[in-house]
């Protein structure tokens, strides 16, 4: 096909330094910051400057080796959870470490912060949990979606949908972030790549938020779309050349699975409608970037207290012991897949199947 354009509609138009400085300020509405106000009249020019000159990444280094170009300049940022990741890899297949589950508590709800009550996806996700660090040979690692919520500045950015444009685009793991031009930090995502890549199974356990994932847990799983295919060389679309990026594509892309091989188990709750489909979106987009569902039972959609107040639902999964049941049921699969997976007793029955449709 002929070369592809890089399709633009508008230009660009930053803010005024007024709106940037509304902005800036909107975060010191405390009148306690009232007596810093020079300091902050400083610190806000040259927020504005580093916005306005957009110095998205300030603090580079050389790529180094391994790189298509050694010498290019890439930010620190994104080249150290690279290594953190490359760690990571390395000890997941050192078969002498112990086998590590990743539990997801998928549910945004805090006893800290509002509502000031614990969530049932929590109890659930520590009933998991004690269920396989019971076995012999296993650890956990707890994933705690709700520490957004009650945590200072700690966030999920959102995906940029970069691998819409080219798959190559889209690097692993993201370098989207951190932008300090657009005051765009404390991505969490820098911490959660490489407990992914730790894992040898992984269990996600959430409810269900108007048919689908809570919006903080679909924020991790969209950023987790670098691990499906993602490019692992910054230097090879000289950071982010969309143009660079679909010349590459078109040559030729072999849409690397990153989290490939992995077991998962997946639990989704309702009160009123949805746990099914969310259950299946679930296990759908894990067997999607070549992960391994752990059995029937690994995967459950379930109700709790179904079209009964919320005031007492902790009260009616209390009452309901079989939930607790099921959840370790998916816990002890996951951790006897993990098991065969990592002993080579499991074999995929597509093994060796190629796919006419990789993307």
């Amino acid at each position: 096909m002929s070369k592809p354009t890089v399709r633009k509609q508008t230009e660009y138009v930053p803010l005024t330094r007024a709106q940037f400085r509304e902005r800036f300020f909107a975060r010191f509405y405390d009148p306690a910051f009232e007596a810093l106000q020079p300091e902050l009249d400083k610190v806000c020019e040259v927020a504005w400057d580093g916005y306005i000159k957009y110095r998205k990444s300030p603090r580079k280094q050389p790529a180094g080796p391994g790189y298509a170009d050694p010498g290019m300049a890439l930010p620190i940022e994104w080249l150290s959870v690279r290594a953190a990741i490359e760690a990571a890899e390395k000890r997941q297949k050192d078969t002498a470490a112990p086998a590590r589950i990743l539990i997801v508590n998928g549910s945004t709800r805090s006893e800290h912060s509002c509502p000031g009550e614990i969530s049932k996806t929590r109890r659930l996700a520590q009933h998991a949990q004690k269920s396989i660090e019971a076995l012999p040979g296993y650890e956990v690692d707890f994933l705690d979606i709700s520490s957004l919520a009650d945590e200072p500045w700690k966030v999920i950015h959102p995906c940029k949908a970069c691998v819409s444009t080219s798959q190559p685009l889209c690097h692993w793991p993201c370098s989207c972030y951190p932008n300090h031009a657009m005051g765009q930090t404390n991505d969490w995502m820098e911490e959660i790549y490489p407990r992914w890549v730790a894992a040898h199974g992984v269990f996600i356990l959430c409810p269900v938020h108007w048919y689908q994932a809570p919006a903080s847990l679909k924020l991790m799983i969209d950023r987790l779309v670098c691990a499906d295919g993602g490019n692992p060389d910054l230097t090879t679309t000289r950071g982010k050349d969309p143009a660079l990026a679909k010349e590459l594509e078109l040559k030729g892309w072999d849409y690397p699975k990153h989290l490939a091989g992995r077991a998962f188990a997946v639990v989704a709750h309702g009160d009123t409608a949805g746990p099914e489909n969310l259950r299946r979106m679930l296990a759908d987009w894990l067997t999607d970037i070549g992960m391994v569902q752990a059995g029937p039972q690994a995967a459950l959609d379930t109700w709790i207290g179904w079209y009964k107040p919320y005031a007492t639902s902790h009260e009616d999964l209390d009452a309901d012991p079989d939930v607790f049941v099921q959840v370790e049921n998916a816990a002890l699969s996951l951790a006897n897949m993990v098991h065969q997976l990592r002993t080579g007793s499991y074999h995929a029955p597509d093994a060796g199947l190629h796919s006419p449709r990789e993307k």
